[in-house]
C-alpha cells in the first residue's frame, strides 16, 4: 500500500502496557464501502494522502493492516462510572485500535481508532455497528470544536457499509457506516479505573509510565509521578471544558470512560450546541435527572477526575492525589475567561475596561430564552464551581476520595 513521505509507524502502545488492556478482534465484513467522506489534511499530517479511492477503503473498510502496523485489531479494555454508577463491563463494543501513526510536524503519536467497525468481546449483545447519521454527526463535531480551538479528535474517514439497522431511538431501518477517528491516545479515565478495579499494580504503573513518556514528558523527572499526572491531566481537562462552556457545547454523556488522559474531547453521541442559553439544557435524551446538562459539566469533570485520583491510589499516595487536583478551579476560570475574551475579539484581558465587562457578561441572564448567539459570554458563571475549599470538600481520608458537593451556581440541585 503507498504511503506519503510523513508516514511514521510506531505502534508501541500494545507491547508498553501489555496484554492486560485488549483484546485482539477482526473487524466485520460488510457487503458494501461506499466512501462518504475523507479528510485529506488529516490524511496529509499522516503520510496517508497518497491513498486512492480503492487503497482508502481497503484501509478504512475492510481494515488492510497499514504498513508497519499489527496484523490484527485491539478492542481496548477499560471501566467506568456511567452516569457516577460504576460499570466493570465495558471496553470497546464497536470499535478498535488499529494504527499508531506520528504527526507531521509535531511528532505526536496518533492513534487510528474506529466506530461501527463490528463487534467485540465488549459488545454486550450489540452488533457493533454505527448508523451513517451517527457518522456525520461525528464529523460535525469534531469540525465545529476544532474551528474553535478546543482539543478534539479529528474524524479521518466515514464509510457506508450497504447494511441496515434497526434503532429504537431514529427512524429505522437506518443506514450504516464505518467510522475511523484520529486521536491523541486512546488511555481513558477507564483504563486506570480497571486496573484499580483488578488491583493490577504492575499494568497500572506500565500504564502511568507509558502516558508520561509518551503524552506527558515534561513529567519525567517527577518524583511522584501518580500526583503529577494526575495534575497535569484535571489542567488539560480544564482547559477543554472551558472550550465546551465558551462553545456552548453540551457533550451528553460525560461518563468517565468517555474522557481521554489528554484532554481531547471525543466520542459525540447525542451532544448539542445551545440553542439558548439555558444551563438546565440536556443533549441526551436519555439524561432524565440532567446530570450532565449544560451547566453542570465543570462539576461532572471535576467528579470525573475524583474517580481517576481514585484509581491511582492504588500508586499514589492519597493525600498527595488530593492536593493534585488544587489548580483545576483556577485554570478553568483563567482558560474560561481567555477563551470567551478570544471569540468577543479582544485579546488584552488585562485591562480595566474588559475586566468590568467580564464580570458583567458572568452575571446570568434574566430570560432562560435569550439566543445563544447573542453573546459568547452568556452567563459563563453558570458553570463555574465554588471556592476550592467548597469544590474539594477536605482532604482526602484514608479510605479515598470524597465526592464533590454540587459546586454549579445556576440553581439547579
Amino acid at each position: 500500500m503507498p504511503v506519503g513521505p510523513a508516514y511514521q509507524p510506531d505502534p508501541r502502545y500494545p507491547d508498553a502496557v501489555g496484554a492486560a488492556l485488549w483484546d485482539k478482534v477482526r473487524p466485520a465484513a460488510f457487503p458494501k464501502a461506499l466512501l462518504r467522506f475523507r479528510n485529506d489534511p488529516v490524511a496529509a499530517s499522516l503520510g496517508l494522502e497518497s491513498l486512492d479511492s480503492g487503497e482508502w477503503i481497503d484501509a478504512f473498510a475492510r481494515f488492510a493492516p497499514l504498513p508497519g502496523q499489527p496484523p490484527q485489531p485491539l478492542a481496548l479494555r477499560y471501566h467506568g462510572h456511567q452516569f457516577q454508577s460504576y460499570n466493570p463491563n465495558l471496553g470497546d463494543g464497536r470499535g478498535f485500535l488499529f494504527a499508531q501513526l506520528r504527526e507531521a510536524g509535531s511528532g505526536r503519536l496518533l492513534d487510528l481508532t474506529t466506530k461501527g467497525s463490528g463487534s467485540t468481546p465488549w459488545s454486550r449483545g450489540g452488533d457493533g455497528r454505527l448508523t451513517l447519521q451517527g457518522a456525520v454527526r461525528e464529523i460535525l463535531a469534531a469540525a465545529l470544536l476544532e474551528a474553535r480551538g478546543v482539543p478534539t479528535c479529528r474524524i479521518l474517514s466515514v464509510i457506508e457499509t450497504g447494511e441496515h439497522l434497526e434503532r429504537h431511538d431514529e427512524p429505522s431501518p437506518t443506514r450504516a457506516g464505518v467510522m475511523v477517528r484520529v486521536q491523541w491516545s486512546s488511555v481513558r479515565y477507564g483504563s486506570f479505573q480497571r486496573l484499580a478495579w483488578e488491583r493490577d499494580r504492575a499494568t497500572m504503573q506500565r500504564l502511568l509510565d507509558w502516558c508520561v513518556e509518551e503524552l506527558y514528558p515534561e513529567l519525567a523527572d517527577a518524583l511522584d509521578r501518580p500526583a503529577a499526572l494526575l495534575a497535569a491531566v484535571s489542567l488539560r481537562a480544564a482547559d477543554t471544558l472551558a472550550g465546551w462552556m465558551s462553545a456552548g457545547f453540551v457533550h451528553g454523556v460525560l461518563n468517565t470512560d468517555n474522557m481521554d488522559i489528554t484532554g481531547e474531547s471525543f466520542d459525540y453521541g447525542p451532544f448539542r450546541f445551545l440553542p439558548t442559553y439555558d444551563p438546565s439544557f440536556v443533549a441526551a435524551y436519555f439524561d432524565h435527572g440532567g446530570l450532565y446538562a449544560y451547566g453542570r459539566q465543570p462539576r461532572a469533570v471535576f467528579w470525573n477526575l475524583h474517580q481517576l485520583a481514585e484509581a491511582l491510589g492504588l500508586l499514589g499516595e492519597p493525600n498527595s492525589l488530593a492536593r493534585a487536583l488544587d489548580g483545576f478551579e483556577a485554570h478553568y476560570h483563567r482558560r474560561l475567561r481567555a477563551r470567551t475574551l478570544h471569540r468577543l475579539g479582544w485579546s488584552r484581558p488585562a485591562r480595566p475596561p474588559i475586566r468590568r465587562c467580564w464580570t458583567r457578561s458572568l452575571r446570568p441572564w434574566p430570560a432562560p430564552a435569550s439566543p445563544w448567539t447573542a453573546s459568547s459570554t452568556t452567563g459563563m458563571a453558570a458553570g463555574r464551581p465554588q471556592t476550592r475549599a467548597d469544590v474539594l470538600a477536605g482532604s482526602m481520608a484514608p479510605g479515598g476520595l470524597p465526592p464533590p458537593p454540587p459546586c454549579c451556581r445556576n440553581g439547579l440541585p
